[in-house]
């Protein structure tokens, strides 16, 4: 699957026919001595500790980016919890108040950000 000097092609192609097989799952070109490993560790069914299954070469995205329970940090607080629990944390943890510094007023944690520009 690369471009090789013509006056090469039959000794190379010789040489990958032996040597190189294509991945069935994802179409690389891999030594055929490595061949099983690759399937078993690239390819093998692992389960996610949300009990979603997918290959071992999926997993790493889908904690980092779609996994429920991945980590994540609240907004307000900067506490880490599962990213399915996000959601109802802030809505009672934003719903908090705090007084302002300036003026004194109790100001709902959600909204101390855009609080300084109708301060007082």
């Amino acid at each position: 699957k690369k471009d090789i000097p013509a006056v090469n092609f039959i000794i190379h192609e010789i040489h990958c026919r032996r040597n190189i097989e294509i991945c069935p799952y994802c179409s690389d070109s891999i030594p055929k001595s490595e061949m099983k490993n690759h399937v078993e560790s690239e390819h093998g069914q692992v389960t996610c500790k949300c009990r979603m299954k997918m290959e071992n070469s999926l997993l790493k995205d889908h904690e980092a980016s779609s996994c429920p329970l991945r980590p994540v940090l609240c907004q307000f607080c900067d506490i880490q919890l599962a990213f399915n629990k996000l959601q109802e944390h802030e809505l009672y943890c934003g719903a908090r108040t705090e007084p302002c510094g300036r003026c004194g007023r109790n100001v709902l944690v959600r909204e101390l950000k855009e609080h300084p520009r109708v301060c007082g």
